[in-house]
């Protein structure tokens, strides 16, 4: 009977903390959109944590020369996992419904777990696709749930009215989930050379340059003194949690977890969300929600407990 160490349930809470802490900034991230346009608010988010990060920059005395791959890994995990996650999502959400969003962002472990059997080699049992499905079926019913008839409101007929952009929108955000996906795998694969803080601070670094352009165009245009104090305290949290926490804490917990094995964590994002939404947003929470968080956390058990085999992790890890 295989028993899991110490380490590896430190790394699960490394990682179950991480997707919370992520769904906790996108749902609160919205009042943010409104605030500031949306290459402004990712520019200043990677501005903000490349300061935090400055430390974390300096190579380690006993980290060997990055190869070419390497160099490329960081590259790609900034490019999908920072830059253009940032984009699809943020434009995704204000293009198509929260019950639309919702279900798609339940793919995130189906595709984390398809993604490490492809590129990863890792062999996926039948616990963790059983995972995948509680955790896609969880959320999918919590997305469900959430549109009630009494809530078709403006913005039910104003998506009813541009079929094109809704779809458009519902797009931008599976390509969100590609994104989170790769980042998982990526990820997966560049702690085997290097430790969590370089990752974190390489690929934010990486996203600031990426996007300085684009942030600079749209802050030469932009009326920073509209912009309430509150808002600028949410951009902090925001930018503290999104490049720095999140991405330190995903790396340190998937560094000695098989990639499908963490991506089963990434349910707890839509999760965590919806929570913020009920209790920070006023939104209700009944019997089918509660049912539906139930399953999805079902499915993170069935990854985590101990059982006679789990795939061994990959070295040389979104």
């Amino acid at each position: 009977m295989h028993t899991h160490s110490p380490g590896r349930w430190l790394a699960y809470g490394y990682l179950a903390l991480a997707m919370a802490l992520a769904g906790g900034y996108v749902a609160l991230s919205k009042p943010l959109v409104a605030a500031l346009p949306v290459f402004l608010l990712a520019w200043l988010r990677f501005g903000i944590g490349g300061i935090a990060m400055a430390n974390w920059l300096k190579k380690p005395a006993n980290e060997a020369p990055m190869t070419r791959t390497t160099k490329q890994l960081l590259f790609l995990e900034s490019f999908l996992g920072n830059f253009l996650f940032s984009i699809c999502m943020l434009f995704g959400v204000s293009m198509t419904s929260a019950v639309s969003a919702g279900v798609i962002m339940a793919a995130i472990p189906a595709m984390v777990a398809v993604m490490s059997w492809v590129f990863l080699k890792e062999k996926i049992g039948l616990r963790i696709w059983a995972a995948v499905a509680c955790g896609a079926l969880g959320i999918g019913l919590l997305a469900l749930a959430r549109h009630s008839p009494g809530s078709a409101s403006a913005q039910g007929l104003a998506e009813a009215a541009a079929p094109g952009r809704l779809l458009l929108g519902n797009a931008l955000v599976f390509g969100a989930v590609l994104c989170e996906a790769f980042y998982a795998v990526i990820g997966k694969k560049l702690t085997g050379t290097l430790s969590p803080k370089r990752i974190s601070a390489l690929i934010n670094l990486c996203g600031f340059l990426l996007m300085t352009p684009m942030g600079i165009y749209t802050a030469w245009h932009f009326d920073f003194v509209a912009v309430h104090g509150s808002s600028w305290l949410l951009l902090v949290f925001y930018a503290l949690a999104a490049s720095v926490w999140t991405v330190w804490l995903w790396m340190t917990g998937s560094k000695n977890v098989p990639a499908a094995h963490a991506g089963v964590f990434t349910v707890l994002l839509p999760i965590s969300a919806a929570l913020v939404g009920v209790l920070v947003l006023g939104e209700p929470l009944g019997a089918v929600q509660v049912l539906a968080f139930g399953i999805a956390l079902a499915g993170v058990l069935l990854a985590t407990l101990p059982g006679r085999q789990t795939a061994a992790p990959v070295e040389p890890h979104v």
